[in-house]
């Protein structure tokens, strides 16, 4: 679209807008969806972990209180290992299920509602030698820009994370010292308590992370559609229609409009004439209009055919210089005669039909 080479500094209209977003081209953070399903994975595990320990202990009390290794059998391998399989279902489906809702609300936030079939489409021409070589070059290359941005990024991202979690052992350190010699119900609940909040700093880093990387998200994305001032021009030009093919429109239809109106020349009560330059022909209908109507009219060739159909069909035709020159300005065709005319078109009209004696 346009001069590619030209320098690209509009922001993108909305028809650039639409067809990105059906191309499957929009902006979304990663990073954002994964720090909205850590967050809902950590509120999960705080939420059902009472329940998780109670069914984890009463599986292991049952199971090894009752094991009897000198009465297994290799058949009895499936049915030890059922229990296993029944509770960390119970314990697993839960989690799968919100974290399948929570992460289709989140997608739907970024994404919005589209289905892009290009994004889909298989692209028989990735799998080339030539084409999978350039990309392993382009993920390894220490040089690419695009990587090493990436790569500082994840560095930067990994430092924020792990220091939210230091932070944590840093100032509760005093605490970690004291389980040096407490009873184990003690040492647990204090870990816990520490264990849960590196989580909670945790997530409201990652939170913050995708929070920032949504905007550079957007910010990269609005560069990359961003749009030359041609590019804007060529786009409006094609909305508006290739001006040839709008001339070959409109011929058409004036060619219609002719054909319609030659077709009524033969209904038409009198035409009246310039003599030569100018044609109008008049119909007077009671049942469709109060006053007489001009149902065709033109000059030059026009008029010519317009008299010569009029013959063909035994219409009256009267020459009145001023009255054709002043319908032809005045009245468009299908037009009621104005009131400052009426009595000139009487006039002919009652000549006509005085005439036919009708």
């Amino acid at each position: 679209m346009g001069n590619s080479g030209a320098e690209r500094t509009e922001p993108a209209t909305g028809k650039r807008r639409d067809e990105e977003r059906n191309k499957g081209n929009i902006s979304k953070s990663p990073d954002l969806n994964s720090a909205l399903m850590i967050t809902t994975g950590v509120a999960l595990l705080s939420m059902f972990a009472d329940s998780i320990l109670v069914q984890l202990k009463t599986l292991f009390s049952d199971t090894f209180s009752h094991l009897r290794p000198d009465e297994i059998s290799p058949d009895d391998i499936l049915l030890i290992f059922l229990p296993f399989a029944k509770a960390t279902g119970q314990i697993a489906l839960p989690f799968l299920i919100v974290l399948a809702v929570v992460g289709f609300v989140v997608v739907r936030m970024q994404v919005g509602h589209i289905f892009a079939l290009d994004k889909i489409k298989p692209k028989i021409d990735a799998f080339a030698p030539s084409k999978m070589l350039d990309k392993l070059k382009k993920m390894v290359n220490p040089v690419n820009p695009q990587t090493v941005v990436e790569f500082v990024k994840s560095l930067i991202k990994l430092a924020i994370v792990g220091m939210c979690g230091f932070s944590v052992l840093n100032g509760r350190k005093d605490e970690l010292y004291g389980l040096l010699g407490l009873n184990i119900n003690a040492s647990f609940a204090v870990i816990g308590s520490i264990l849960t909040q590196m989580l909670i700093n945790i997530c409201l880093a990652m939170l913050v992370i995708g929070l920032f990387d949504k905007k550079f998200q957007d910010y990269q994305f609005e560069k990359s559609i961003k749009m030359s001032k041609q590019e804007i021009k060529d786009e409006a030009r094609n909305a508006e229609g290739d001006p040839k093919i709008k001339q070959k429109i409109r011929q058409i239809q004036m060619q219609m409009a002719r054909q319609r109106m030659m077709a009524s020349i033969p209904m038409a009560d009198v035409v009246v004439t310039n003599p030569t330059h100018y044609a109008i022909a008049i119909k007077y209908d009671r049942l469709k209009a109060p006053a007489p109507m001009v149902i065709a009219k033109g000059v030059d060739f026009v008029a010519f055919k317009i008299r010569e159909i009029a013959q063909n069909n035994n219409i009256p035709i009267v020459e009145n210089r001023p009255l054709a020159q002043a319908l032809y300005k005045l009245v468009p065709i299908d037009g009621i005669i104005p009131s400052d005319m009426f009595v000139a078109v009487a006039e002919v009209l009652a000549y006509v039909y005085n005439k036919d004696k009708r």
